[in-house]
């Protein structure tokens, strides 16, 4: 007689708990424009979400701590003339955010501390180039004030926000149709792209060069999403030819053949992928599901493990993602959602069981302590070669701006150089306390 032998896993347990009603942010207008993004983004201060609006392109920026019933006058960011399709806060700086819009705009904002008093309608910078309407805005996650947009005119622009000039362009050379998603991997060196050419492409942005392209990753018409996993690998979500739902891992190294790939329901919502690499955890949100999917991705076959599903009884309408500084590790929480139903947000906290609270530091908290600070300011990153993804800026008490710009330390010698009274303590109220706040 067999016995069946259970994976070894440290997350095998995780399981997702809905806030309670006072936590939520109710009464709130979610946008009904048909565009697949989350329409929701969340830093430690703020949660920002798109809404509906007359006469143009609004969204909702609320302070975390603010929840209960939002007042229908509340005061919104409102300078788009067209609805607003993405949004996307700097990791560098937790008050300045960006939009993009049918308008044809990319804009940067500035959110005061304790959020708006009155409506904001004057952007920092307004940036054009597009010319028809932006549905991805995504900042450079190790240098600063870098910001990529793609449009409908199937082009992906990079700026230097600081200046307000495009630093390269790809154009319809690259992508020949629209533009699904773009990502950046972690260290910045490369960005993910998927296109209704059926082709999921990895491109060097500063050469302007695509490095590896894979065409049909999916067999279905439907729209297909990548972004980048652990260990140079890409993970990717679509249909097959009967519409069903699939999930596939790829080494980017040899793209013939998936190291794993998983068919799931038949829904017609696509499914938008959130990686986490401290716990190589991927979760899967479907557009009008009422589920959240967790995979685990690791070293050795069969690469892709599924662990377990967070249902609830209402629809998503869209998914706001907490970076890990924002997170309750006195909870043992490691990821947590903001969930977008039609006239509310809630937070869903996803939790590993511990019997003690701290053990869960080393596994989950290991590289995103040192987040917040770029490695390089926008002039310095055409120059720079390495893409080592453990790169983060100098956070010492007596750097200047300049120095915390252009310093690229690796994570040992920040450790090595931080003194002992700058060491963050565990835990705080609203979770791991970073080095730059």
């Amino acid at each position: 007689m067999s016995r069946q032998v259970v994976r070894s896993s440290k997350f095998r347990h995780v399981f997702g708990q809905p806030a309670k009603a006072d936590q939520c942010y109710e009464d709130v207008r979610v946008s009904q424009t048909t565009w697949d993004s989350g329409f929701c983004a969340v830093n430690p201060k703020f949660v920002a979400l798109i809404c509906e609006a007359s006469g143009g392109g609004a969204f909702l920026v609320l302070p975390l701590g603010k929840t209960g019933r939002v007042d229908k006058n509340a005061p919104t960011v409102c300078g788009h003339t067209a609805p607003v399709l993405d949004i996307a806060w700097c990791p560098h700086n937790d008050n300045v955010i960006a939009s993009g819009s049918e308008d044809c705009t990319v804009m940067v904002w500035e959110i005061p501390d304790g959020g708006l008093v009155l409506p904001l309608r004057e952007a920092v910078v307004t940036l054009e180039g597009h010319t028809k309407r932006v549905g991805i805005v995504a900042w450079h996650p190790t240098a600063q004030n870098v910001l990529l947009s793609a449009g409908c005119d199937n082009v992906i622009l990079v700026w230097d926000v600081g200046t307000g000039a495009t630093m390269l362009m790809l154009g319809t050379d690259v992508h020949p149709d629209t533009i699904y998603s773009v990502d950046w991997s972690r260290d910045g060196a490369l960005i993910c792209t998927s296109c209704r050419d059926k082709r999921v492409r990895i491109i060097e942005p500063r050469k302007g060069t695509v490095v590896a392209e894979k065409d049909r990753p999916h067999e279905g018409t439907r729209p297909v999403r990548a972004v980048f996993v652990s260990d140079g690998k890409i993970l990717t979500t679509g249909f097959n030819r009967m519409s069903e739902r699939q999930v596939a891992l790829w080494d980017m190294k040899h793209l013939e053949e998936p190291l794993s790939l998983q068919e799931l329901d038949t829904s017609s919502g696509v499914l938008l992928p959130f990686f986490d690499p401290d716990t190589n955890i991927v979760y899967l949100c479907g557009k009008g599901d009422s589920s959240i999917r967790y995979f685990e991705i690791t070293s050795e076959a069969p690469f892709l493990h599924y662990l377990s599903m967070f249902s609830s009884k209402e629809s998503q309408r869209g998914m706001g993602y907490m970076p890990k500084r924002g997170l309750e590790v006195n909870k043992c929480e490691i990821a947590r959602f903001y969930k977008l139903h039609e006239r509310r947000c809630e937070p869903i906290a996803m939790t590993v069981p511990r019997k003690v609270p701290l053990q869960l530091l080393p596994e989950v908290f290991g590289a995103e302590l040192h987040r917040g600070s770029p490695a390089r300011a926008a002039a310095r990153r055409g120059r720079t070669t390495s893409s080592d993804p453990g790169h983060t800026a100098s956070a010492l008490p007596d750097a200047t701006s300049a120095e915390a710009s252009t310093s690229a330390l690796t994570k040992a010698s920040v450790n090595q150089a931080l003194p002992p009274s700058r060491k963050p303590s565990f835990p705080t109220v609203m979770g791991v306390r970073a080095y730059h706040q």
